[in-house]
């Protein structure tokens, strides 16, 4: 018998009734209800430490089998991250060794929950619903994108795929050929400086909450991604990290480009960029499509703060 038990089952705490320890831990299955209580992958990880991981144990001394629940986040209030945010919740589920995994929700639109086949981007969204779509932070995401991202959460869980902290499902498959890989993702950096750890790999690890920062008050400062091959980029995204304490602040952006990483060439700017907790905090680019190998972005203005700020640089054909 599976028991659909509370958050906090385990102590008896808040959303959970007094008096029903001994029912909930009757059950041969327990899987806790996580929607409402989570919304960026810092969450998730803070879950996963401080209670997955003592139900995990518990149920596991007790012999009773462990399914927590696996969201894909409210788009409406901007929590998909283009799946990110999900990724981190089957990793974090896989690595401690839960038995299963309940998928939250299917059809679930009045929530934004939805995984299954959705409107692609806004424009396919009727004026005035109030909905948003899975592009609302830029990347445009197929209409079965997180069916098939829960398909590889399934197969990662199953020992199909390794365990890894990177999503490997693309957003978008088929025509025109995946035009939002991330060519930056993962990719070698360099920065003219940083400040303490915050070093420019953070721009490109995927983690919208981990940034790169330069030496304050010494504009300009440079950070540079070799993609590793010439590629045609033609939508670069950049971000910095999605919570309400970053105020909202105008970065002044070059962005270069080069086949040898010596020689520059223009690609677009320098312009200011706009970033806003309240619309993503994010800022997109567009570069003309011509094809290089390095791309370096140049900061020289930063209103909020006297320094070059990024938690992400994507770089898309």
């Amino acid at each position: 018998m599976i028991g659909g038990v509370p958050t906090h089952w385990r102590l008896g705490i808040e959303d959970s009734r007094q008096g029903f320890g001994n029912v909930y831990r009757s059950f041969d299955m327990i899987s806790p209800w996580m929607v409402g209580r989570i919304g960026t992958p810092a969450d998730t990880d803070r879950f996963h430490t401080n209670v997955n991981t003592p139900d995990q144990a518990e149920c596991n001394a007790r012999g009773i089998d462990y399914q927590p629940c696996v969201l894909p986040g409210d788009v409406g209030s901007r929590q998909r991250l283009h799946g990110d945010f999900m990724w981190r919740q089957f990793y974090n589920m896989v690595r401690l060794g839960a038995q299963g995994i309940y998928i939250s929700m299917f059809d679930e639109f009045d929530e934004g929950n939805q995984i299954c086949k959705t409107a692609e981007t806004q424009a396919d969204v009727p004026v005035g619903s109030g909905y948003l779509a899975p592009d609302e932070d830029g990347t445009r995401c197929s209409a079965d994108y997180y069916m098939r991202l829960t398909g590889d959460g399934g197969r990662m869980l199953k020992g199909l795929i390794a365990l890894t902290a990177i999503r490997p499902t693309p957003p978008w498959v088929g025509d025109p050929p995946t035009p939002d890989v991330d060519l930056a993702a993962g990719r070698p950096t360099t920065q003219s400086s940083q400040t303490q750890h915050y070093g420019s790999g953070l721009a490109v690890d995927s983690d919208p909450h981990s940034y790169w920062e330069s030496a304050n008050n010494a504009f300009p400062q440079w950070i540079q991604v070799d993609l590793g091959a010439a590629h045609a980029g033609r939508r670069a995204v950049l971000a910095l990290p999605p919570n309400p304490a970053w105020g909202r602040r105008t970065q002044t952006v070059t962005i270069e480009g080069s086949t040898n990483g010596q020689s520059f060439i223009p690609l677009a700017g320098p312009a200011g960029y706009v970033f806003d907790p309240a619309t993503g905090n994010s800022a997109t680019a567009a570069p003309p499509g011509t094809q290089v190998r390095y791309v370096r972005l140049t900061f020289t203005g930063n209103t909020g703060w006297p320094a070059g700020q990024l938690s992400g640089v994507r770089l898309h054909t």
